[in-house]
């Protein structure tokens, strides 16, 4: 787990130091939950130093010298109106080395592309049947002809992760967060010349919190955008966790010159360069066909404030101008849910915010109803309309509490209670998120977008070729820290959207709509998502009861 940045708030803090003491103490799931593979329990004490020096560090002393410094400085008050409002993920008590899983079935050779047109799927877990929508980290990653793997993560399992890979093979870049040269220094001096890093800068506080893999075979290039972090429990390994997927195969070019970038590969090229990752690494994108990733959309986020043009790549801002620039953007009502794992101090501002970037507007929209408001017409609660047609799904404690690993297997889901109890939080658009795998967790990150009906823009008959809807697969919570926030600049005046964390995901369209010309399809049925992107939670989902609580972490 990546240090915390050295000015970040006393609750980060806490929830840090609750990890901390959660990876030295013996939580076995309660009876009947999971299968004797599953349940969590005190690593050896004897385990081998950590090869890469994502684990081997002193992160205690790192951690009370980091309070020792925090201690001397003021509070952080909000700048430009942006709250510290980020929920740092937390892993769950170390756990047993589990068997390993059975072996996946080797690629055929005659498949020299597996996934040409892009494809998203959930995580394979143990103690569940095998679907064709699910798949395993093996099968990711392909290490028997894997070559070279940038890899980026908020939370490494280093063992596990070699152990995926065949070192003698592999050249590795990893793309992870240091709270300092010093610590630089040492993760470097703990790897061979084969394992890279590089370091994202962070601008203050926040999360290195993308999940990108981008791996390289003799014959294609495959980029990977997961929901889960490189450790086995995010990839189904104990049995009580579920992630999403997203993977697209880029056939190699005979001739470099051929390449035609699309709007996916130039905002990919530009979140790698950002990160830091080496130029001559980011041009060899140019040695791979991208056409059929020509109907997907990059979207991502940046640590910092991002104005004039820089505003539309990033957080919500970026995903509103991606959708809009792969002709999905509409002003008709849409129905929108949305999964995640974790909730931010939300306000019904950033809920209007997504919405209108899920119809495709770049943020302007309720940045200058914000703005021209006068601070006695402050909205506090969402309107009517986001009450009917946008819904957030987030575990309650019973949900938890019944899964299949019980509440020890929840430490990356989290909501804080000062924040769900604050009358500006929207609780009135959360439902229950209960897996369609009974019993099983989910870390994942989803959003799903649909028209209600073709025919209120005269679609369907008329337009075999209309896009009915979209889903969003990624790294992103529902945070302000994730999509970002639009605040005015103090200095120019102009509009700057501000973010904290590094996240990536990726718009996948849904099907065309029906070439039968049905009119009057009613979308608001997730099925219409079948055979484009698993739907991992039961839909509509049941709204909070007077007696629902959410699952808070910390228990307070």
């Amino acid at each position: 787990m990546p240090e915390l940045g050295s000015d970040a708030d006393d609750d980060e803090a806490l929830r840090y130091a609750i990890a901390l003491s959660l990876q030295d103490q013996d939580q076995a799931s309660p009876a009947g939950k999971a299968p004797p593979t599953t349940t969590p329990a005190r690593e050896d004490s004897h385990r081998p130093e950590a090869s890469l020096g994502l684990l081997s560090l002193d992160r205690r002393k790192m951690e009370e010298e980091r309070l020792a410094r925090l201690a001397k400085k003021r509070p952080r008050s909000p700048s430009d109106g942006d709250e510290e409002d980020d929920v740092v993920e937390v892993p769950p008590p170390r756990k047993k080395q589990v068997p390993p899983p059975a072996p996946s079935k080797a690629i055929p050779p005659d498949t020299a592309v597996p996934y040409p047109n892009g494809v998203i799927k959930r995580t394979w877990v143990r103690g569940y049947p095998r679907t064709g929508d699910d798949i395993k980290i093996e099968e990711v990653l392909q290490k028997e002809k894997l070559m070279l793997a940038i890899l980026s993560s908020f939370q490494w399992d280093e063992e596990w992760m070699i152990s995926k890979l065949d070192m003698t093979r592999t050249k590795l870049v990893l793309a992870a967060f240091a709270a300092d040269d010093r610590q630089k220094e040492a993760m470097r001096a703990n790897v061979p010349p084969s394992i890279k890093f590089c370091f994202p800068q962070m601008h203050g506080p926040g999360s290195m919190h993308s999940k990108l893999q981008v791996l390289k075979y003799p014959d294609y290039l495959r980029v990977v955008v997961p929901t889960g972090n490189l450790v086995p429990y995010d990839w189904g390994e104990t049995g009580v966790m579920e992630n999403m997927v997203f993977l697209i195969d880029l056939p190699r070019l005979d001739e470099p010159a051929d390449h035609k970038p699309t709007m996916f590969t130039l905002e990919l090229e530009r979140f790698l360069r950002a990160m830091g990752i080496e130029d001559r690494m980011v041009d060899s994108l140019s040695n791979y066909d991208f056409s059929r990733s020509s109907n997907l959309g990059f979207v991502h986020s940046r640590p910092g404030g991002h104005m004039d043009e820089s505003l539309k790549r990033v957080g919500y801002c970026g995903l509103g101008a991606t959708v809009a620039a792969l002709g999905l953007a509409t002003t008709e009502p849409i129905e929108v849910d949305v999964v995640c794992a974790s909730l931010g101090s939300i306000k019904g501002e950033l809920v209007e915010a997504m919405y209108n970037a899920c119809q495709g507007d770049a943020g302007m929209k309720e940045y200058h109803a914000r703005t021209s408001r006068k601070p006695s017409d402050k909205r506090s609660k969402p309107s009517q309309l986001l009450k009917d047609r946008f819904r957030i799904y987030f575990p309650t404690n019973q949900t938890v509490s019944e899964s299949r690993g019980g509440r020890a297997a929840a430490g990356t889901i989290c909501v804080q209670a000062r924040w769900w109890h604050s009358p500006d939080f929207p609780r009135e658009l959360v439902r229950d998120c209960v897996n369609t795998r009974q019993g099983l967790l989910m870390h994942s990150k989803v959003i799903f977008v649909r028209r209600t009906k073709l025919s209120e823009e005269g679609l369907g008959a008329s337009d075999p070729n209309a896009r009915a809807g979209w889903a969003y697969v990624g790294s992103a919570n529902f945070s302000e820290s994730a999509w970002g926030r639009l605040v005015k600049d103090r200095s120019s005046g102009k509009a700057k959207m501000s973010c904290r964390n590094w996240e990536c995901g990726v718009v996948v369209p849904l099907g065309m709509a029906s070439k039968e010309g049905d009119a009057t399809t009613d979308l608001r049925d997730l099925r219409a998502f079948d055979g484009t992107v698993p739907v991992p939670m039961q839909a509509p989902g049941r709204a909070y009861g007077p007696n629902d609580e959410p699952w808070f972490y910390s228990g307070t």
